[in-house]
């Protein structure tokens, strides 16, 4: 008779194991685990009059991609906020023009973090990240997309430096003083004498090598010289699609193998499709911050709508996956992250702002990825780099 229940009780030890065992929910994952983009091109908003980072916008209403209900929304951290100057003249006046902008550009993020401190917090070590999303704040990692504000002073790196900068890349789209671009003249045959020590500089500094956007030569040079690993933050496999701004097989295989790590871009790849209607707008663009408030706000929600009726190509979310996944098959889960380079372009057919980025890890564990590989894709990877990076500063 005592054992007249055991049946009942095999069966509540069978269905708790079960239990037990059953997957996690991948939104659960997604909310648990530290999710960083290292490429948000979103400062470039700020110029935008009345646009602020706390209100909700829409990608098809004015363009933009990131705000904070929208990081809530889909979960994300934070990131490294770009500081972008676009290349001119590579004279004297083109770099006076270029720190001002630079510098602008810098305290915007400063400013945005200040005036919102219970959301926001400016990290510059590895281990910061981790406390800054665990007290409910984003994270705001500062970096430098194309170091030609630099001018000829490298002494103006660690002026940056100090004011937060942990990430740079010496090129945008244009070659300049210090290296060779992808879609730029080959004038230094890489990195000039200048690129080299701005090289040594960053790794004295701490601050990690951006490849992204550098000419092949100029990204070997930088991965032969560095004495730290580097990232490629925002940038694609050049097997799916053969542009410039991608990068071939070997080279993310050289990344991987001296410790770095490649964020795989949402841009470039598949072909560019006619815009028509986008190109016919583009001039009325470059005078939006001179018209008044509504004519502005009305332009900009035709520039919205017009981006999302022709998209720059036909990539979709698949095809973005697929670059995560040959690059993840090509090198492994410790040397591939997320970059997608929001509001800078970025963005694929279902997948157009961040709130939206938990289909990523929902697909990464579709394919049979554990939570602590996903997680080393959406911070562990590039946290990884950054703690090396300022193990090298230290010696």
């Amino acid at each position: 008779m005592r054992f007249r229940h055991l049946p009942l009780l095999v069966l509540a030890c069978v269905a708790g194991t079960a239990s037990a065992q059953a997957p996690e929910d991948p939104a659960a994952i997604h909310q648990a685990i530290l999710t960083l983009d290292t490429h948000l091109d979103s400062p470039a908003n700020f110029d935008q009059p009345g646009w602020q980072i706390t209100d909700r916008h829409d990608v098809a209403q004015d363009g933009t991609q990131v705000d904070l209900p929208r990081m809530i929304e889909g979960g994300l951290d934070g990131g490294f906020w770009v500081i972008y100057t676009a290349q001119g003249p590579n004279d004297a006046r083109g770099y006076a023009v270029a720190l001002a902008h630079a510098l602008k550009r810098l305290h915007q993020i400063h400013d945005f973090v200040a005036a919102n401190p219970q959301s926001f917090a400016i990290a510059t070590r590895a281990s910061d990240a981790r406390r800054i999303a665990a007290s409910g704040q984003r994270v705001v990692y500062l970096s430098m997309e194309n170091s030609y504000p630099l001018g000829n002073d490298i002494a103006n790196l660690d002026a940056f430096y100090q004011l937060g900068l942990r990430m740079a890349g010496p090129v945008h789209n244009g070659t300049n003083q210090l290296a060779d671009s992808t879609n730029g003249e080959a004038v230094h045959g890489g990195l000039s004498e200048l690129g080299r020590d701005w090289v040594r500089e960053a790794n004295r500094l701490g601050i990690i090598i951006d490849g992204s956007h550098a000419a092949d030569s100029t990204f070997d040079q930088l991965l032969e010289l560095s004495r730290a690993p580097i990232i490629l933050s925002h940038s694609g496999p050049r097997a799916l699609h053969d542009h410039p701004r991608n990068v071939d097989d070997a080279r993310i295989k050289a990344l991987a193998a001296k410790g770095g790590v490649i964020q795989i871009n949402s841009l470039f790849l598949s072909p560019n499709k006619p815009r028509p209607t986008v190109d016919a707008l583009r001039p009325r663009m470059k005078e939006a911050d001179s018209l008044p408030p509504s004519e502005r706000a009305a332009l900009m929600r035709q520039w919205a709508e017009a981006n999302v009726a022709e998209p720059p190509s036909d990539t979709d979310f698949d095809r973005y996956m697929q670059a995560i996944f040959h690059c993840i098959d090509l090198v492994g889960v410790d040397h591939v992250g997320i970059g997608a380079d929001w509001d800078g372009g970025g963005g694929v057919i279902g997948l157009n702002q961040i709130s939206q980025i938990p289909k990523i890890t929902e697909a990464l564990l579709a394919r049979g990825l554990s939570r602590e590989d996903v997680e080393k894709i959406w911070s562990g990877n590039v946290l990884r780099v950054m703690a090396e990076v300022e193990r090298v500063a230290g010696k």
